[in-house]
């Protein structure tokens, strides 16, 4: 059944047509709750917030798969102003992005170009950019800009898939990159994913250990506590230190969790989505847990 909810879910965060018709039902959906806002300004007032409570941020403008290079350099353009108002507002927080926003999709050099534009930026500031992982399509090219783009940044890194079969080698392969080592949220084919959830725990698992033990920073994104104590009690064995690693979830989810996390003195980071184009983000996210559909449909019921 859980299986059959999440399928439902990915179809439905495809589909162009239920997407016009579900805009103006995000708020009844409990979209308000996991998306910070529409403009900076709002995520910039998240983020602020959320600091006060000890917990750092990364934001994530919402959008991909643009198709002209108009829109690519708008996104471009937008990265950069968010990284501009980290830095004014004086806030703990990194920016996070997709490439299809930046034009992968259309010309790569445009892409690579406009990755080039941010990372200048975020160079300035001292702060950091994550490349959101992104289907299985988009990976190889995904891998293939990043190394061109570590030959002269350092302050960049990337996410990879725990129920894909090849993590373990990109683990291997990314060695001193900072990346964010998630469970995956689209739907895959058996002959590249896992598709039994014991299975993607163990393959996630493995990887996060793997990453750690070669002195690699690594971001652990999950809700799942039982990962997460088995992560700290890895980490107390191995001895590796608390700025060596950190924890990440989603904005909106388990948020005495990560609030707890923080007082224990981790590194608590929450991954903030803001903007108009909240639908394929929330279907993904109720599709990751059927826990999730359940607090969408309270939504839905109590308006």
């Amino acid at each position: 059944m859980e299986m059959i909810t999440r399928n439902f879910f990915l179809f439905l965060s495809q589909n162009k047509f239920v997407k016009a018709k579900a805009t103006k039902w995000g708020p009844k959906l409990g979209a308000k709750s996991v998306i910070a806002g529409e403009t900076i300004d709002e995520a910039m007032e998240t983020v602020r917030q959320l600091n006060e409570q000890g917990l750092s941020g990364t934001v994530d403008h919402l959008g991909e798969f643009v198709y002209s290079r108009d829109e690519a350099i708008e996104s471009a353009d937008f990265c950069i102003r968010t990284l501009d108002a980290i830095a004014e507002a004086k806030v703990d927080c990194n920016l996070s992005l997709k490439l299809t926003q930046l034009g992968l999709d259309v010309d790569r050099n445009l892409c690579r170009d406009n990755m080039v534009r941010i990372l200048e930026t975020a160079e300035k500031y001292d702060n950091f950019v994550r490349i959101d992982m992104e289907d299985y399509s988009h990976l190889d090219a995904t891998l293939e800009l990043l190394h061109e783009l570590r030959q002269r940044f350092d302050r960049v890194g990337t996410a990879i898939q725990g129920y894909l079969y090849r993590a373990e080698k990109d683990i291997r392969q990314l060695e001193g990159v900072n990346l964010r080592l998630i469970k995956g949220a689209y739907k895959e084919s058996p002959e590249v994913a896992y598709q039994k959830q014991e299975e993607v725990d163990r393959n996630y698992l493995n990887i996060i250990k793997s990453h750690m033990l070669n002195g690699s920073y690594a971001a652990v994104a999950t809700h799942d506590h039982r990962i997460i104590d088995e992560v700290k009690a890895f980490a107390k064995e191995h001895n590796i230190t608390k700025d060596k690693f950190e924890f990440q979830m989603l904005y909106g989810f388990r948020s005495e969790l990560q609030t707890e996390i923080a007082k224990e003195g981790y590194k608590m980071r929450v991954y903030i989505p803001f903007g108009e184009d909240w639908y394929g983000y929330f279907m993904r996210r109720l599709a990751e847990r059927p826990q999730n559909v359940t607090f969408a449909l309270r939504g839905l019921l109590s308006k």
